[in-house]
């Protein structure tokens, strides 16, 4: 398959982790790109990915629709642009019949995320939203045990994501990551929990299945001068009683990127940290606690489905975003040659992007009125 690339110029990180992820499972060549609206770092970026120069767009937009036109047209695109100019972006390709993988969060409105969940519905495209924690094949055995009932009725969730790179005002550095992320025109209402909250809430939804009822969250900007938020404390209350606590933080000094997942039933509890991502802990009541590993004994196929090492060989990050993306690339060659659906290619849709959207209106609404208990239930189309 061929896939373009919109994004991606000198200063990107996350391209080119979609980019080494893809060729991962050699699953398609990038072929296409809108890298910049910089003419001479967008012709940079091409010859760096080795694309045609005749493939080089000045727009997405101009991207999109020639690329529909064409015999060797791309099957799909990926949109690594900062926030604020996803609904466009997926908008455009979605409209010329190409399907589409964004980074997240999917954009910055509710009725934007919906508009365009409808829209690749409508036209029967698919559309992937990069919440890549739920790639790693711990975390599909995560779900498959509360999918099984060995957790019993979930009681409580606690998850944190601490990192500290946002501890000092690095947007004041030329760091460019930091810049577009706290800039309320790019990066929409919320830095942080747009940024890393939202993975949160993703892979919580991903592993328990539960779906939030109610929002209370106070939102905190603790350096000074910085317009967004960099810290919050959520609490929430799931439909069926449960309810669970949520930690995203970009300024806990000596925490890199500590996403980590307990969850709490009548029976059994697990618990999972995504810098150790190959252990996952299983403890029932009146046992032992277990210690699974990844590619080691008693995992389910879910997990198995998705290990690519033998055990004890680690596999990271780029691993999981190839396991994202090998189940979009395949859903796609499964659509294209119209064969029946595989349950074990799970990728976060473009609801999964509503979702997360929705999530972040509501904590900021909540934190804006004093932390007050606001509707936090999901959208629907």
């Amino acid at each position: 398959m061929r896939y373009g690339l919109v994004g991606g110029a000198a200063g990107s990180f996350i391209a080119g982790v979609h980019k080494t992820a893809i060729d991962m499972i050699s699953a398609a060549d990038l072929v296409a790109g809108c890298f910049s609206r910089d003419h001479e770092k967008n012709k940079a970026a091409a010859a760096g990915f080795n694309v045609a120069p005749d493939r080089v767009y000045p727009s997405f937009s101009e991207m999109a629709e020639r690329e529909a036109t064409r015999d060797d047209g791309i099957n799909f695109v990926v949109i690594t642009t900062p926030n604020n100019t996803h609904y466009a972006a997926c908008r455009a390709f979605l409209e010329n019949g190409i399907d589409v993988s964004c980074d997240k969060p999917l954009c910055l409105t509710v009725d934007e995320a919906l508009e365009l969940a409808r829209l690749a519905r409508d036209k029967g495209l698919l559309f992937m939203v990069t919440y890549v924690y739920t790639g790693y094949p711990l975390v599909r055995q995560a779900r498959e045990l509360v999918e099984s009932g060995q957790l019993g009725d979930i009681r409580v969730v606690m998850a944190e994501y601490p990192q500290s790179w946002l501890a000092d005002k690095a947007e004041d550095s030329g760091n460019i990551q930091a810049m577009w992320r706290t800039d309320p025109e790019q990066s929409g209402v919320s830095c942080c929990v747009g940024d890393i909250g939202t993975h949160i809430e993703n892979m919580v939804h991903f592993v328990t299945g539960l779906e939030i009822e109610k929002i209370s969250a106070t939102l905190t900007s603790f350096v000074e001068g910085r317009l967004l938020d960099d810290s919050a404390m959520i609490t929430v209350k799931y439909k069926g009683g449960a309810i669970g606590h949520y930690w995203p933080c970009q300024v806990a000094v000596g925490r890199e990127n500590g996403l980590s997942l307990r969850v709490f039933g009548t029976e059994a509890s697990i618990e999972w940290q995504q810098e150790n991502p190959n252990v996952l802990k299983f403890a029932r009541k009146g046992h032992p606690p277990v210690i699974l590993t990844r590619g080691g004994p008693s995992l389910g196929e879910a997990a198995a489905r998705w290990t690519r090492l033998p055990s004890g060989h680690p596999e990271g990050l780029f691993a999981a975003w190839a396991n994202i993306y090998e189940a979009f690339c395949n859903s796609i060659k499964n659509k294209i040659h119209n064969r029946a659906f595989d349950e074990f290619y799970l990728y976060p849709t473009a609801m999964d992007g509503a979702r997360g959207v929705k999530f972040v209106h509501d904590c900021v609404k909540s934190s804006r009125a004093d932390s007050a208990w606001v509707d936090g239930t999901p959208p629907v189309l």
